[in-house]
């Protein structure tokens, strides 16, 4: 019989967001920080659609009232979803990221760390670099866009935060581990906004705190102040939030070193230079979180890295920046909700 720990690592890589082998093994170290031997075969167990305690017993031929204290308590250690009201809960199996490492935010040692940090690159590679679609997408700061351009409504993170009824703002998980190991930045670190069900999932688990559009409008404008870029769940109808820098980010830290990280990002823009009116005062290479933009006499954009947030935009004082919209055929259309966007990716790590 083979170990657990390898049978449920494979069971998360045949997930759609993955969990790729290394030869080190530091996967398998990773799930044994995290899993009881039991937990970890309950969580194969599971679909990722979310179910009864009664419906997941009766498939693993567990007794119910143990099953339910099983599911419970791994879904408080943030290694399954729960969901659903009152007495009826729901449960569904979670991915490794986005989904069980960012419900450790508030669970997180050195040892820990190291090992994600170690795996993260290997994990990029294998999965985010090789498929079209993405758990993110990029989007750019409202102010960035010029008026000739029509901008969709799930271009634009102030509409989308308006359109929810619940929201939870969480730490950071990113420049949360890059502080314990006395690195990375002093941006914002309460910036993670999350939305419905995701909302309610972290609440419960003491991951972030309840807030109103108000509050949630306030936390963007300070983001967007401190260069954070704008990565919301790549779906219309989006669960989350993600503000970022390119020097924490899991993500943009690890895409920043590909040959061509604008490639593998989802989004519609990419920011050019008017040189008549560019002084080369350099504001934008401060500003810009992939190394997009160079300057000599004037600045240049590398379109190759860069991922259309335009941080750049906002803070030229000579308006010499501005975003330009992809051709019709290279521009982002987001899947209308969740289930789309993991059912695509899915598709296409099939044809790996």
């Amino acid at each position: 019989m083979s170990d657990v720990y390898e049978r449920l690592a494979k069971y998360l890589d045949s997930l759609p967001a993955g969990y790729p082998a290394t030869d080190s093994g530091v996967e398998l170290r990773i799930l044994k920080r995290w899993f009881t031997p039991e937990e970890a075969e309950v969580a194969m167990g599971l679909s990722m659609m979310p179910e009864t305690v009664s419906a997941i017993s009766e498939r693993l031929n567990m007794d119910e009232s143990r099953m339910a204290q099983i599911l419970e308590s791994m879904s408080k250690k943030g290694l399954i979803m729960r969901s659903g009201k009152g007495a009826q809960k729901l449960y569904s199996a979670a991915m490794f990221a986005i989904g069980i490492w960012e419900y450790q935010v508030n669970n997180l040692d050195v040892g820990l760390v190291r090992d994600f940090n170690e795996y993260i690159p290997h994990f990029l590679e294998k999965t985010w670099k090789k498929q079209k679609t993405q758990q993110l997408r990029v989007i750019p700061v409202s102010k960035s866009i010029s008026a000739e351009i029509s901008i969709m409504p799930y271009e634009e993170a102030e509409t989308l935060i308006k359109k929810q009824s619940k929201i939870v703002v969480a730490d950071c998980i990113c420049r949360k581990t890059h502080r314990m190991l006395g690195e990375g930045c002093e941006k914002p670190l309460e910036t993670c906004l999350a939305f419905g069900s995701a909302a309610y999932y972290y609440e419960e688990n003491g991951l972030g705190r309840s807030i109103p559009q108000e509050e949630a409008l306030e936390i963007l404008n300070m983001g967007l102040e401190a260069g954070l870029v704008l990565q919301p769940g790549n779906a219309q109808k989006t669960w989350v939030i993600c503000m970022c820098c390119g020097c924490c980010c899991d993500v943009l830290k690890n895409i920043k070193k590909w040959d061509k990280p604008a490639k593998h990002v989802n989004t519609s823009y990419y920011a050019t230079v008017n040189e008549e009116d560019c002084t080369a005062c350099e504001t934008c290479v401060d500003r810009c979180q992939m190394d997009a933009i160079t300057v000599d006499d004037v600045a240049h954009v590398d379109t190759d890295r860069c991922i259309g947030c335009g941080l750049c935009v906002v803070k030229c004082e000579t308006d010499a920046i501005s975003l330009v919209e992809k051709s019709k055929d290279e521009r982002w259309i987001p899947p209308e909700n969740i289930v789309e966007t993991y059912m695509k990716i899915a598709q296409e790590r099939s044809k790996m």
